[in-house]
């Protein structure tokens, strides 16, 4: 049986399928009490595995957050002697203790065949080049994304991210088919190849894209598929559940299967924390059944989805998660309206006269709250010229004041203006808080 098509696992009916997490996360929670802190919070609240008797049953347990993991920073979830420890990874740390993840042998085995069975999915095989523009190091999508596409025995070119000449030129002449990068570089790439005098649709191989990191519209999505001709497939992981390989989508592009034999995936009322019906959209929670060194439980991880109802045509019976409509804490308030970015992403995909660079500021001017939205023109429609702008200007603030009920200043720049930056985009500045600081 093949390591990265596991067809009995993949397909099994989901009754068998839930018996067999439930065998898995009762495992899980042994191991998990090894650690300092499951080991207490188990003991306090006299939690046992075998008070388990169906998968339905974890909602009994307790949640797991952040904050604990931050709290009890670095050791405190371990569960394996330090010495079994192969490799970590963690996340920035920028507002804190960083999220550090421990790995054993086990543990990276299994994360580079989920890596792998994602990549089979979507088309991906061995005879396939793959490049992998993504950051190697502490962050979990280089190495992580690395070891999958050598699981699969695609030929790999570890990349890594900027430079785009010479990604290019890596492409052109080892004849890359295959690319995992976040979708915001996708677009500076582009530019890149128009800059050189190259169509990626006529020279070079490329057919598949692999692209996740950062959250993303359908529409964004769309363009990107339009301009390089191939087609992209939108990918979930985190560091917490060890990075990619979480969920990925089939070749039939319609929701991410989560790998429900590494993973229980819950979908929760973020207000109540009570399960919501599929269909419905809610907080994922999320908990390994195939970790060893650090196995984590019920883990909240703020972002907002919801399970799609119905059968995949593929024929996998494993769950499918619906795009992210945005994180929990990514949602900013102004003027006493809820506001997440990707819904601003998505009123400016619709505008083929804009490109996919865009960022949202927050100030405060004269003590009233103002967003304003920054935007590059797409000079594929247009050159800048006056006329076109302002009503390009007047359309962008009506649509966006009637989706989120906030009018909003808007300023069109050139094709290039925005900055860019390696790792994630920065899609929202918030200086409101900087000002009351000060």
């Amino acid at each position: 049986m093949s390591l990265y098509w596991q067809k009995d696992l993949e397909t099994m009916p989901r009754a068998e399928l839930e018996a067999y997490q439930l065998k898995k996360l009762k495992a899980s929670m042994v191991q998990a009490a090894r650690s300092p802190f499951y080991g207490k919070v188990f003991r306090e609240k006299n939690i046992n595995p075998e008070n388990l008797h169906s998968i339905q049953d974890i909602t009994s347990l307790p949640l797991t957050t952040k904050e604990d993991l931050r709290g009890n920073f670095p050791y405190g979830f371990l569960t394996v002697p330090k010495n079994e420890i192969v490799r970590m990874h963690c996340t920035s740390g920028t507002t804190g203790n960083p999220t550090m993840i421990f790995y054993n042998r086990h543990d990276l085995e299994s994360w580079s065949n989920l890596v792998a069975r994602c990549l089979f999915a979507i088309g991906a095989r061995e005879d396939d080049v793959f490049q992998n523009i993504c950051g190697y190091g502490l962050f979990t999508g280089g190495l992580g994304f690395q070891d999958g596409a050598e699981k699969l025995g695609a030929t790999t070119i570890p990349s890594a991210a900027g430079n785009s000449v010479r990604q290019i030129m890596l492409m052109r002449t080892l004849g890359t088919t295959v690319i995992h990068t976040i979708p915001s570089y996708l677009t500076r790439l582009y530019e890149v190849f128009v800059e050189q005098g190259l169509d990626p649709r006529r020279d070079t191989k490329l057919r598949l894209f692999a692209i996740g990191s950062e959250p993303h519209t359908e529409e964004q999505r769309r363009r990107i598929e339009e301009m390089f001709g191939v087609r992209a497939f939108n990918s979930f992981g985190m560091t917490e559940m060890n990075g990619p390989g979480v969920a990925f989508e089939c070749e039939c592009q319609y929701g991410m299967h989560v790998w429900e034999d590494a993973y229980i995936a819950e979908i929760l009322d973020p207000d109540t924390l009570e399960p919501v019906p599929d269909g419905e959209m809610g907080e994922l929670v999320m908990t390994t059944i195939d970790r060893e060194a650090m196995p984590i439980i019920r883990y909240r991880t703020r972002d907002l989805t919801r399970f799609l109802p119905g059968e995949c045509p593929c024929g996998r019976t494993h769950r499918r998660l619906d795009r992210f409509a945005g994180r929990t804490d990514d949602m900013f308030i102004i003027k006493g309206c809820n506001v997440f970015p990707m819904q601003i992403e998505k009123i400016l995909m619709r505008f083929p006269e804009v490109s996919t660079d865009y960022q949202i500021v927050l100030d405060t001017v004269q003590g009233v709250d103002e967003m304003q939205i920054k935007v590059e023109f797409n000079r594929d429609f247009f050159t800048g010229e006056r006329e076109v702008l302002e009503t390009l200007h007047h359309k962008l603030r009506s649509a966006v004041r009637d989706e989120v009920l906030v009018t909003p200043k808007v300023q069109i720049v050139e094709p290039g203006a925005l900055p860019r930056a390696e790792g994630k985009a920065v899609r929202v500045r918030d200086l409101r808080e900087a000002k009351k600081g000060a």
